[in-house]
C-alpha cells in the first residue's frame, strides 16, 4: 500500500453537516465526504483489493468505491484531515492479516481440576436423596 499514490486519488466534496448549531450550519459546508475507488486504485497492489473488497464489502458501493464522512469539527480542513486519517486506519486494519491459532493440549490438571468438581457435585447430589434402609 502506497500512501503517496492513494492520497492523490482521493475525491473530497464538502456538504453542509445535518444537527444543531444554529446559522453556521445553514450556512458553512463543514461536512467532508471522502471517495475512493479501491478497484481503480494505483497505489494497491491487486491482492490486496482482493482483501480489501472481501473485508469491508459492507463499507463498499456495488462499483467498489469506499465513502467516508467526517462532521465532527466546525472546521472543514479538520474534517478533511479527520477522514483522511480515518480511511487510512481503516485500509490498514483491513490489511493486516491475524495470526493463525495453533490448537494446544488441554493441561492434565485442567481435566483433573474438572472431574473433581464433578465428584463433588456427585456428592452433594447424592446427600440429597432420602436414606435407603
Amino acid at each position: 500500500m502506497d500512501k503517496s499514490i492513494i492520497i492523490t486519488e482521493f475525491s473530497f466534496k464538502a456538504v453542509r453537516s445535518s444537527g444543531p448549531g444554529g446559522q453556521n450550519v445553514n450556512k458553512v459546508s463543514s461536512k467532508v465526504v471522502l471517495t475512493f475507488d479501491v478497484r481503480q486504485s494505483k497505489g494497491l497492489s491487486n491482492e490486496e483489493k482482493m482483501v480489501l473488497q472481501t473485508k469491508i464489502s459492507t463499507k463498499l458501493t456495488q462499483d467498489g468505491i469506499l465513502i467516508l464522512t467526517s462532521e465532527e469539527d466546525r472546521s472543514q480542513l479538520k474534517n478533511k484531515e479527520n477522514v483522511i486519517k480515518k480511511c487510512f486506519r481503516l485500509l490498514e486494519n483491513a490489511l493486516v492479516i491475524p495470526k493463525e491459532r495453533k490448537e494446544t493440549k488441554i493441561p492434565r490438571a485442567v481435566k483433573e481440576k474438572r472431574l473433581n468438581a464433578k465428584k463433588v457435585m456427585s456428592v452433594l447430589k447424592q446427600n440429597r436423596k432420602k436414606p435407603n434402609f
